[in-house]
């Protein structure tokens, strides 16, 4: 049963044949792609011909659906200012590395 739901971003849907839920990510319709999220936090993409003939069905969003995004820092997801570190403009000793931690 091919779907008849368009790709709508931040709408969620059900793949009817595996019960996978996912929301849609992204839609680029230049390079003919569709980016989805599962629910678990992994990555999918379709193209939209593949889209049209998969059985997804819209569903509400589940309840629990940031569950895998409970415990991300913004330091794990990778956006670091690395223009605002300054290294301290000494000369760096072994016995700087070996008294790491104690005090001075």
């Amino acid at each position: 049963m091919p779907t008849a739901a368009d790709p709508l971003i931040e709408n969620w849907y059900q793949d009817a044949e595996t019960g996978r839920s996912f929301r849609v990510v992204a839609v680029d319709e230049e390079n003919d792609a569709i980016e989805i999220q599962y629910l678990n936090g992994d990555l999918g993409e379709f193209d939209f011909a593949s889209w049209y003939e998969s059985p997804f069905v819209p569903i509400e969003p589940p309840e629990d659906w940031s569950a895998p995004f409970d415990d991300v820092e913004i330091d794990d997801l990778g956006y670091t200012d690395l223009d605002l570190y300054e290294p301290e403009q000494r000369d760096l000793t072994l016995d700087d590395f070996l008294n790491e931690g104690e005090e001075r």
